[in-house]
């Protein structure tokens, strides 16, 4: 896949499943759980791969670097999206490579109009720690209402961002940006009769992120064809080898599901 003739050309799609852990995206694909995102995954399901950090600000930080998750597996791998400096050993003729400091604004000088949709706290531009990942975009937004507070953030990020896909002139390529909340503590709302979060809540409530994503992919194939990377920023632990959460180094955070997808207008 050569992305120089995908960018400019076609519109772009990051979707960052905050928390979601590898096993336990691959297992709910295996069986069935989350039927939507299975018509756009490969027939081999998620990819596994690790991620360059293990919370959310530094993964990231280094996502917008160019720098997304690398194949679970020895080799040289090269990249899809760089920014051009000195002595890079991981791009080639399919690369994208931009002359910008950060892959958004390398993307918006190819003409994207950039959108980011928050979810995590990191997202929230409640602080000056929370406005650094959001000021790359042209556009951000952030509410309680897409936060990790709220039960029905998925659906709520989903209604913003089809909106904002159908205010767009057909010929203004966009680059969006989600950052999927639900999957974040708390989770246990998702899973009936929990009190506390498990890994059960924690499955739960990406079944629940299955159901609202088909209205963000028919917005999408409403404006034309596209590029998407669907992937988790990082896992987390509940509980496995006596750690709990992320910010660790446990293969269940550095363990991410990946996929890359493709669309075609639809009428």
């Amino acid at each position: 896949m050569n992305m120089n003739t995908i960018v400019g050309r076609d519109d772009l799609l990051l979707i960052t499943f905050d928390t979601l852990r590898f096993d336990v995206a691959q297992d709910a694909w295996q069986r069935g759980e989350i039927p939507n995102l299975a018509k756009r995954l490969p027939e081999s399901g998620w990819q596994r791969r690790h991620s360059p950090g293990n919370f959310t600000f530094a993964a990231h930080a280094a996502f917008f670097a160019g720098f997304l998750p690398t194949p679970a597996m020895p080799g040289r791998h090269l990249r899809r999206f760089a920014l051009r400096f000195p002595g890079a050993e991981t791009i080639n003729t399919d690369t994208c490579c931009l002359d910008a400091d950060n892959l958004v604004a390398g993307l918006a000088e190819r003409g994207y109009r950039t959108i980011c949709i928050g979810g995590v706290g990191f997202f929230n531009k409640l602080s000056p720690l929370g406005k650094i990942l959001p000021a790359l975009f042209q556009e951000s937004h952030w509410s309680p209402e897409l936060g990790v507070t709220d039960p029905e953030s998925t659906a709520n990020q989903v209604r913003l961002a089809v909106s904002l896909l159908d205010s767009l002139g057909a010929g203004q390529r966009i680059f969006l940006f989600i950052n999927i909340s639900a999957l974040h503590q708390p989770n246990h709302f998702y899973l009936d009769g929990a009190i506390c979060d498990s890994l059960e809540s924690h499955r739960a409530a990406l079944r629940y992120v299955d159901r609202e994503l088909p209205a963000l992919f028919a917005a999408l194939e409403r404006r034309g064809a596209g590029f998407g990377i669907l992937c988790s920023d990082h896992g987390t632990a509940y509980g496995e080898d006596g750690y709990f959460g992320h910010r660790l180094a446990h293969s269940v955070v550095w363990d991410v599901p990946y996929a890359e997808i493709l669309w075609e207008k639809r009428s």
